[in-house]
């Protein structure tokens, strides 16, 4: 029976692992029915060995919950990282890599002959040319070796630059790289440099440091090259259902939340023949679909609808694209709060800001989905004068206000009591 190993061979499995147990899922282990227990098992070590000391464990009536628990404004590197350094390798693929690193050590330059001969006389360790051959191709493209034409003969050398020669020759390079290497574009790269210098991020801190991008970065290279090539892919999604569903877009762009980190592939799905939005955690994987033909003129339909997006949503699919006008008037004392209005001005993205009153001012915005608005315009309550537009949330925005007074003005008596 086959042991342990903290190496994964499908990161996809890894990814899905993490992110429904101990990102969103909050599950236990009775809800892994995908395959036996000790799958489960195997999972959870795997993750506790690269997470160990960000794991919190709650015992509740279903079982034990494991979750991530950590302030991600005081770690320095995102210790999801480890799981992309943990991909599986055979015996044949780690014995070639040292053996091949030994001999061209020497600094100077071999063909592909004259390693292979070299393995067996020197190690004993007899490889088919063409084995060898693929091992120098591929290390070259990573940049590790270079390759040289002498004739038709093609060599390979160790490149003299390493991460650790840069950074002793650049001393600023190093600091340069521990800060990008709190961003989610250069993080993993900046983090791979570090670590083979020997080095660690010991000068920067991010406050909004979501380590949830690292799970989403080989999907987000997938639709982003799609974009790039104006061609079509399959999304295969994350559902309530096991299985989830799969549908088939035009990718336009991706959208960031600055408030919250998510990030959002912004479509075309010509099912619906709308644009639409998809969460990048709820995408598993992204497969190419062709070329699309008419892209110039989805991503011309998305410019147009993007004015009457406060966030992400291009309304309800079975409403059509309905437009919603709201207006939201709110009271600001200019000589004692003119802040409100810079923060009114500087929030308003589509929507725009006039004076309408002595203290009086009416922030106007149409859009597609007027509940996207809602939670912000409640950041203004107490200051509020008037709502309208669409009757449901004028309705909503109301009963909330009316439940939060009743949840406030409670009385406590002399007994202890509350009215």
């Amino acid at each position: 029976m086959a042991g342990f190993s903290e190496l994964i061979k499908n990161f996809d499995r890894t990814r899905d692992y993490v992110r429904e147990f101990f990102i969103y899922g909050f599950k236990v282990r009775g809800d892994f029915d995908r395959k036996s227990a000790r799958s489960y098992d195997d999972e959870k070590r795997r993750v506790e060995s690269w997470l160990g000391e960000y794991l919190r464990y709650d015992t509740t009536s279903r079982g034990k919950q494991v979750a991530i628990t950590l302030n991600s404004s005081r770690i320095s590197e995102n210790p999801l990282y480890r799981a992309l350094e943990s991909r599986s390798f055979t015996d044949n693929d780690i014995r070639l890599h040292f053996l091949l690193l030994d001999l061209l050590a020497d600094g100077t330059a071999h063909s592909v002959r004259s390693l292979t001969e070299q393995l067996a006389a020197d190690y004993s360790a007899v490889f088919d040319e063409q084995t060898v051959r693929g091992k120098l191709r591929e290390y070259a493209a990573e940049g590790i070796l270079l390759p040289e034409r002498e004739g038709k003969m093609l060599l390979y050398r160790l490149t003299p630059e390493t991460p650790r020669s840069l950074f002793a020759e650049i001393p600023a390079l190093a600091q340069a790289v521990q800060f990008f290497s709190c961003l989610p574009e250069f993080g993993f790269a900046g983090h791979t440099l570090l670590r083979a210098a020997g080095l660690h991020n010991s000068a920067f801190l991010m406050k909004h440091l979501y380590i949830v991008h690292t799970l989403e970065s080989q999907v987000l290279l997938q639709l982003t090259d799609a974009i790039q090539e104006q061609r079509m892919v399959t999304l295969h999604c994350f559902g309530r259902r096991r299985m989830g569903h799969t549908c088939t877009v035009v990718p336009l762009k991706i959208y960031a939340s600055a408030q919250t980190g998510r990030r959002y592939l912004i479509c075309y799905q010509p099912d619906f023949r709308r644009v639409n939005s998809y969460r990048l955690d709820y995408i598993r994987r992204a497969e190419d679909a062709g070329a699309c033909e008419n892209y110039a003129e989805y991503a011309d339909m998305l410019g147009r609808n993007a004015e009457k997006c406060f966030g992400v949503s291009f309304g309800h699919r079975k409403k059509g694209n309905s437009e919603y006008t709201m207006r939201v008037t709110v009271r600001i004392n200019m000589e004692e709060e003119p802040y409100i209005l810079e923060r009114l001005e500087r929030e308003k993205r589509c929507g725009h800001v006039e004076r309408t009153g002595e203290e009086l001012y009416t922030f106007t915005v149409t859009v597609f989905d007027p509940n996207e608005i809602m939670n912000w315009v409640k950041t203004y309550i107490g200051r509020i004068v008037s709502i309208s537009g669409s009757p449901t949330e004028e309705a909503r925005f109301r009963r909330d206000v009316e439940r939060m007074h009743r949840m406030y003005s409670r009385k406590e008596e002399e007994d202890g009591t509350v009215q």
